[in-house]
């Protein structure tokens, strides 16, 4: 019986050792206009739910967007499907100061969470670099199916960029 004992614990030692953050970052869906704060065109919509279906087995602990309304319908309907309220990161402080507020925020989570970023193409790849994916490439205007997936361990980031949804439309 000791053994046993012993064996579970040392199982669950080295399997927390493993573990790893989950951040998954993508840009907002389309928009329907060049307002300031616009919603989200049929096609925006259509990448949302994409999102959601994309992020079903994910079980996100948070999801976090930014006070414009294209982030939060982007991640709505990944959040009604995990019963998760989106939180708001103040953009204060310019570009810099809200990818510092996001990062911080992501590191507050338990090194086994998944936590789901939606945000801007000129914040996306920050956030990435500052979470410690160096490799994160800077957006161009028109791409809104990228898909980053950061895996945040001890040792540092690592990260894998697929898509979801549509191809964007980008030359």
């Amino acid at each position: 019986m000791k053994r046993l004992l012993l064996a579970t614990a040392l199982s669950l030692l080295t399997a927390g050792s493993a573990l790893a953050q989950t951040v998954v970052l993508v840009r907002h869906a389309e928009k329907a206009d060049q307002s300031s704060d616009p919603v989200l065109s049929v096609a925006g919509q259509a990448r949302a739910q994409a999102l959601a279906a994309t992020l079903a087995d994910s079980h996100p602990a948070a999801i976090l967007v930014t006070p414009l309304q294209r982030t939060g319908l982007t991640a709505a309907p990944t959040a009604q499907a995990h019963s998760v309220t989106p939180e708001a990161i103040p953009l204060a402080g310019g570009v810099e100061g809200h990818v510092a507020a996001v990062a911080a925020k992501v590191r507050s989570y338990p090194a086994d969470a998944t936590v789901v970023v939606v945000g801007h193409s000129n914040t996306i790849p920050q956030i990435a670099r500052a979470l410690g994916y160096a490799d994160a490439a800077d957006m161009q205007e028109c791409e809104f199916d990228r898909l980053t997936t950061l895996h945040l361990m001890p040792e540092g980031a690592h990260g894998e960029v697929s898509r979801y949804g549509a191809p964007a439309n980008c030359p």
